[in-house]
């Protein structure tokens, strides 16, 4: 078997370059400049992201779900597993490069998660979907977030995007009665769960690799 990675694609994007790599025949790696950011091979958190919140939602009436990012599609494909066929899975991506990926290289290992029919894909930040949601009538069922930004940076930045009050309240807002959000990250935030609850949250975790990476999900309603 060949131990070394290659890299078989490449995209400048605004803050660096976006790599991916392959080791083998279905081992791959999405690398930001030097720093990788997520393998083929450690995806258990990302599918329970997915899975977890989706299954709450199977008795409800086509379900919305908004989803960012796609990543290497694995959290969407186990959201699509668990959800009706009557769902609706809008997916926010900054980088198209990513998408591109997904229906390509990595679509092997999603079974071409991206293309299944209930799937909305659009380009762009997910603060601006969250706070057309807020401002709507109809909330999502589900928002999922699997962003490269962790948690941690919104703990000194009170007016961080995706994850500062201001932005957990809107995230509030833009779910549907009984509605769940789902936030992966790399471990335990105490930081960010005080902001969950101020923004009148109940905090519920998940931690599936227990004799692996700290990787967690929290659950928020």
């Amino acid at each position: 078997m060949n131990d070394e990675w290659i890299t078989i694609d490449d995209d400048e994007v605004d803050d660096g370059t976006l790599r991916l790599m392959r080791r083998g025949e279905r081992d791959f790696a999405i690398a930001w400049d030097h720093i990788t950011l997520m393998t083929s091979e450690s995806n258990l958190s990302e599918l329970e992201l997915g899975r977890v919140p989706c299954r709450r939602l199977v008795n409800r009436t086509d379900p919305r779900v908004l989803l960012a990012g796609l990543g290497m599609g694995f959290t969407l494909r186990a959201a699509l597993d668990a959800l009706p066929i009557g769902a609706r899975v809008e997916v926010s991506e900054l980088n198209d490069v990513i998408a591109y990926w997904c229906r390509g290289p990595l679509a092997v290992l999603t079974d071409h998660a991206v293309d299944d029919p209930r799937v909305e894909l659009s380009f762009g930040d997910v603060a601006d979907k969250i706070r057309l949601a807020a401002d709507g009538s109809r909330g999502y069922d589900a928002i999922i977030l699997d962003l490269y930004q962790g948690t941690f940076d919104a703990n000194d930045d009170p007016h961080h995007p995706h994850y500062g009050r201001a932005a957990l309240e809107r995230t509030r807002r833009a779910l549907a009665p009984g509605g769940i959000f789902a936030v992966w990250t790399e471990e335990a935030d105490p930081g960010f769960e005080r902001n969950l609850h101020r923004a009148g949250f109940e905090v519920e975790t998940i931690r599936p690799e227990l004799e692996g990476p700290q990787h967690l999900v929290y659950l928020a309603t």
